[in-house]
C-alpha cells in the first residue's frame, strides 16, 4: 500500500509534545483534504496524532512502521469538518497536586505516558494507562473518583481528561506541567 503525502514533516529523535507542536505548525501550510506524513521515532506519538487529529476534525489515516521509524498519515480538514482545538478546563498544577498527596488526601493519579516513560519515573501510587490504550482500559478507573491526569508535559494528559470527560467521568484534573517539572517523590519500576 502506497499513500501519497503532499508534505513530509520530520519529527524523528523528538519527544513529546514536539511532533504534536511541528504538526499542528506543518499542516496549517496544506490545503483542505490534503495529506501529511509525520515520521517519528518516539512510540507515543501514534496515540499523541491520533488523539489530536480527532480532537481538531483532522483525519487520521492510520500508521506505518518502517525499523524504528513511524510514518503518520493525517489528512487535513475542510472547513467544514475542522473543529476548534479545545483544552481541558480544569487544571491542576503540580505544587497543589504535590500538596494533595502531602496531605494524605485520596486521590486517583493516571499517568497517561508510555511505559517505558513511566518505568523510568512515576509518582508513587499512580495508575499507568497510555493515552492510546485508555479508551480499552476505561473500566479500570472509579467514574467516581477525583483523577488527576498526568504525562510528560500536560499535551496526552489534557487529551485524556477531554476523552474521560466526554465519557462521563465527572470530577477530572489535568496536572501541568508534567512530570517534567515534577520534584516531588517519584518510583522506578525494576
Amino acid at each position: 500500500m502506497i499513500i501519497q503525502a503532499n508534505e513530509v514533516l520530520d519529527a524523528k529523535g523528538l519527544a513529546c509534545p514536539m511532533p504534536i507542536v511541528r504538526t499542528k505548525k506543518a499542516i496549517t501550510n496544506l490545503e483542505p483534504g490534503q495529506v501529511i506524513r509525520v515520521e517519528a521515532t518516539d512510540k507515543g506519538s501514534t496515540a499523541d496524532i491520533k488523539a489530536w487529529a480527532d480532537s481538531t476534525g483532522h483525519q487520521y489515516l492510520g500508521t506505518k512502521e518502517d525499523g524504528e521509524v513511524l510514518h503518520h498519515y493525517i489528512r487535513k480538514a475542510s472547513d467544514d469538518e475542522a473543529k476548534e482545538e479545545t483544552k481541558h478546563e480544569d487544571i491542576v498544577d503540580l505544587e497543589d497536586l504535590r500538596s494533595r498527596i502531602e496531605g494524605d488526601e485520596k486521590i486517583f493519579i493516571l499517568d497517561v505516558r508510555e511505559p517505558a516513560e513511566y518505568a523510568f519515573g512515576h509518582i508513587p501510587g499512580a495508575k499507568n494507562i497510555p493515552l492510546g490504550e485508555l479508551d480499552d482500559r476505561m473500566e479500570e478507573i472509579e467514574q467516581d473518583e477525583e483523577l488527576h491526569v498526568i504525562c510528560r508535559t500536560g499535551i496526552r494528559s489534557d487529551l485524556a481528561a477531554q476523552k474521560l470527560t466526554e465519557k462521563g467521568y465527572k470530577n477530572v484534573k489535568n496536572v501541568v506541567p508534567g512530570m517534567t517539572m515534577w520534584e516531588g517523590p517519584t518510583e522506578k519500576q525494576s
